[in-house]
């Protein structure tokens, strides 16, 4: 800041403005500042030679004399309330002016809020602005970690899911990061493949880990009974309640209730369920007191809830309420490199409880790497179960499975699938006293094939094959094709699908022309 004086000899020269912070040096000329922090209140000294708090050294520094009169002025900085600061000038006085310094005050004042609010301001900004460098920090080291390859993140154990086939490692990722939230999750995938143990896993790796974990069939009760299990009801509500009752809800309340096969209740309990799935409250039976629960919903089903919903019998709002997040389970078919590990371990298990010592021979493995489990672990568990019983040890070999004898049932049913599609595809393979039980179609029926396609002959016709083996007609279909697989279905009359499931049964390696 500069003022001038008229008529005086140093009026042009440009006086200094000093600003400082609250911790001032011992050796600081200006020592008044320290009664500015202290204060919180401005300073003025019309004259600095003839104030106490200015020394002869501070005289020196700011230019003072017998000829130059020198005021002094300051102020302090403030962020709420609290001296971060100090605003400070001196001046040659203005003699004529009544109050010369007044001005100079209020302007040095108004100067140092404006400071005041724009350090106030950087502070924030700089808060906010370290803030977000942590997060960006930390969700970019998350993504990097989820990019990596599965073999180098860190790998997701949970007791009862067994396997380290890709598909399993890529739902058990899943499975950990579901877990941390509080989202309502539906398992889908068929009959056996684990849904009741993931939806454990999920609960068991929650914030929820220690509150109750519910489980309900919502197939094994009538919609009556339903309501009542999973509701509750008080004394007298209806016949043969003597006793009120808590419900499944209740009793899940700050935990986890898992509803399993919820794709078969009726529409008119939908209707109850979604409420308390929309707003965690409901009433008891025979109560017209509503309740408050939190708790977390895991569905699940081996149902076509999408294609339920198309004919009306799954209500649409019920479906979107409960798929928030969905999680595909794969079929052992999909993850055939876990048979070995989850046939050891029902195995062990069965060894512990009958006190034997059996193991399996490698081609007793063979056998159950070439199963195709429609009923999937659920299913393998009973064959190792079975086989284990019957087998006079001390190895389980290949000859002790049923399936090698023709007497597994499941392949008989699975075999009866597959006959009535013969008129209209020609199959490669065919169960025979000996042979293992064929990999089906996906567990998809035989009606969603498209018509046959009339097979080309080659060397005589592909589809009958006169002395033809599977294996040769195969081969023959094969080379007519190009060995295009998609070509070669169409001359079988067989999906693309089969095909490839064929030419791996019979170890036939594809030519590349």
């Amino acid at each position: 800041m500069q003022r001038r004086h008229r008529g005086h000899p140093n009026a042009g020269k440009p006086r200094r403005l000093i600003t400082s912070s609250p911790k001032i040096p011992h050796n600081s000329p200006l020592m008044a500042i320290e009664e500015i922090v202290t204060t919180g209140m401005p300073f003025v000294a019309e004259d600095i030679a003839k104030h106490p708090a200015f020394t002869a050294a501070d005289l020196d520094v700011l230019g003072a004399s017998d000829h130059m009169r020198l005021s002094f002025i300051g102020v302090p900085i403030s962020i709420d309330e609290k001296v971060v600061g100090t605003l400070s000038i001196e001046r040659v006085p203005d003699l004529d002016s009544m109050f010369p310094l007044d001005c100079d005050v209020r302007l040095l004042t108004m100067i140092a809020n404006l400071i005041g609010q724009a350090v106030k301001l950087h502070r924030l900004v700089a808060r906010d602005r370290k803030r977000l460098m942590a997060e960006s920090y930390r969700w970019q080291k998350e993504l990097l970690e989820f990019k990596q390859p599965a073999r180098e993140r860190k790998k997701v154990h949970i007791d009862g899911i067994i396997g380290t086939s890709p598909v399993l490692r890529g739902l058990l990722d899943k499975i950990a990061v579901v877990a941390r939230s509080n989202a309502t999750v539906l398992l889908r995938g068929e009959s056996g493949t684990g849904k009741e143990l993931v939806a454990k896993a999920i609960h068991e790796l929650s914030p929820r880990a220690k509150r109750p974990f519910i489980k309900m069939n919502c197939a094994a009760l009538p919609e009556t009974v339903l309501e009542s299990e999973l509701f509750g009801h008080e004394k007298g509500a209806f016949t043969g309640a003597l006793n009120s009752r808590k419900g499944r809800f209740e009793l899940a309340d700050k935990g986890t209730l898992f509803l399993d096969e919820i794709g078969e209740i009726s529409g008119a309990f939908q209707a109850k369920l979604l409420r308390v799935l929309q707003e965690q409250e409901f009433e008891r039976v025979g109560s017209g007191h509503t309740m408050k629960v939190d708790v977390r919903v895991i569905a699940a089903t081996n149902k076509d809830l999408e294609g339920a919903v198309t004919k009306n019998e799954f209500r649409a709002d019920l479906y979107y309420r409960i798929s928030v997040v969905p999680l595909m389970l794969p079929p052992l078919r999909e993850r055939r490199s876990d048979i070995p590990l989850l046939a050891a371990e029902f195995l062990k298990n069965f060894n512990c409880k009958n006190s034997r010592t059996l193991t399996f021979d490698q081609s007793a493995l063979d056998v159950l790497m070439n199963c195709g489990f429609p009923g999937n672990v659920r299913e393998l568990e009973n064959c190792v179960q079975r086989t284990a019983t019957l087998a006079p040890g001390p190895f389980i070999v290949r000859n002790d499975f049923a399936c090698c004898h023709g007497q597994c049932l499941s392949a008989l049913l699975w075999k009866s699938g597959l006959d009535e599609a013969k008129p209209r595809a020609a199959l490669i393979g065919e169960l025979t006293p000996t042979a293992v039980t064929p990999i089906p179609e996906a567990a998809t029926p035989v009606a969603v094939l498209g018509p046959p396609v009339a097979a080309e002959p080659v060397d005589g016709n592909i589809v009958s094959g006169g002395k033809l083996t599977d294996r040769e007609r195969l081969i023959a279909a094969m080379e007519k094709a190009g060995w295009v697989q998609a070509k070669a279905a169409r001359l079988l009359g067989l999906t693309p699908r089969q095909i490839g499931y064929a030419l791996r049964k019979y170890c036939i390696e594809i030519k590349r022309l």
